[in-house]
């Protein structure tokens, strides 16, 4: 993926949420994982912290991370499955004003690469809210490496060619004005 070495570096600020039933800090390994790779690319860690799968709650946080003007973008991981209790993508819905339908779209082609039709049991998500983008990834250390290394560290990169979403961020909440 091409990046214009001539161009500026310009870090964004990101909060991280992690979305587990059994998880605290010191056993949230993805959770860990992307705030290392967050930091390592030269961005700010806004924030990190941990949920339980639960909408209302999941969904507090993103509207809470939409109205901090320091927050560019909130990231999460876990509860993009399917089973009962995963219900991040729900929550997502509930707050997206725009959903990004190309990030999940290739979060699964670069997932099916690796892990084959299991793919289709991830709702991996992403959109924007408030001018804050939104992504949802799975909770598996596995699929937060394939998220950030092959996704989002590219388009989180403003000089990230043939474009990216860092150019686009001073244009996100233009209808308002």
């Amino acid at each position: 993926m091409p990046i214009d070495e001539s161009l500026p570096f310009l870090p964004v600020s990101i909060a991280i949420l992690t979305v587990s039933d059994s998880r605290d800090l010191a056993s949230d390994k993805s959770g860990a994982i992307l705030a290392e790779r967050v930091e390592g690319a030269g961005h700010r860690l806004h924030s990190r912290q941990i949920v339980r799968d639960e909408a209302d709650t999941i969904e507090a946080v993103l509207r809470g991370w939409i109205a901090d003007g320091e927050i560019d973008v909130g990231i999460t991981t876990g509860g993009t499955g399917i089973t009962g209790r995963d219900v991040t993508p729900e929550a997502f819905t509930r707050v997206l004003e725009k959903e990004i339908a190309g990030f999940g779209e290739l979060f699964r082609m670069l997932s099916y690469q690796k892990i084959g039709t299991s793919t289709i049991q991830s709702r991996a998500i992403g959109g924007v809210a408030g001018g804050t983008y939104l992504f949802a990834l799975p909770g598996s250390s596995g699929a937060v490496k394939d998220g950030w290394d092959d996704i989002l560290r590219f388009q989180l990169d403003a000089r990230h060619k043939p474009c990216n979403l860092v150019e686009l961020m001073p244009r996100l909440q233009e209808h308002l004005k």
